[in-house]
């Protein structure tokens, strides 16, 4: 079996080369960028499973070295930064990153991440689709349908609808929600009910009746596809 290509675009050499050492010790196959434009002529060369992506890169705004691989791909991207600010975490994600973690961290932890971003990954390819009588996610090609309309979700929306969606029958509470899709851990606002209103907006036949994506009042939010 061919080992797991993950690139790890990395200015920091003595990081790169670690981390480098440790995935092909893992079983897998490391593809190593020091730079932004280096790190985007490898992807589209080797196709990787995984991105491991320092927004920190000296030649390129590293968010914008996200987008433009959201642009064509749909693999999942950790994101790396100095930066410990709520509002450097948010753009981050808004901007295509799957997950992210402030430095410094340790290199177990980060295995961690990458081997649970590859097994949700592989779950997607298990079960690539969600239908339901209103809509249809297709959760290989981050893609949602009402017939033969295509819905457009923001990327914040697309994570929010596949965390839950991943998750059928189960309360997920806020918290769970805010440290999945924004990576914030012990805080409270109110995203998770501002983005779940659009959400239903766009895909529930009565928004104000939610079918799918039902709060619990004080729990959390169900995603379900039985009736009430």
């Amino acid at each position: 079996m061919d080992a797991t290509p993950v690139l790890i675009a990395l200015h920091d050499s003595t990081m790169r080369r670690t981390l480098a050492t440790v995935l092909h010790d893992g079983g897998y196959e490391a593809l190593p960028a020091a730079d932004g434009r280096h790190a985007l002529a490898l992807a589209a060369a080797r196709r990787p499973d995984l991105v491991v992506l320092d927004i920190d890169m000296p030649d390129a705004d590293g968010l914008e070295l996200i987008a433009n691989l959201r642009g064509w791909t749909s693999v999942p991207i950790i994101a790396l930064s100095a930066g410990a600010g709520e509002a450097e975490k948010v753009a981050a994600l808004d901007a295509g990153a799957s997950d992210y973690l402030t430095k410094p961290f340790g290199i177990a932890e980060l295995m961690a991440r990458i081997r649970a971003a590859l097994r949700t990954k592989q779950a997607e390819r298990e079960q690539p689709a969600i239908i339901t009588p209103d809509f249809t996610l297709d959760l290989a090609a981050r893609r949602a349908r009402r017939g033969d309309d295509d819905v457009q979700l923001t990327q914040i929306e697309w994570e929010i609808v596949r965390f839950l969606a991943r998750n059928p029958g189960r309360l997920v509470t806020q918290a769970q929600l805010l440290e999945h899709v924004w990576g914030l851990t012990g805080v409270k606002n109110n995203y998770v009910r501002v983005y779940l209103a659009a959400i239903r907006r766009k895909l529930e036949p009565d928004p104000a009746h939610p079918r799918y994506f039902r709060t619990e009042h004080r729990a959390g939010i169900r995603f379900t596809t039985t009736d009430p």
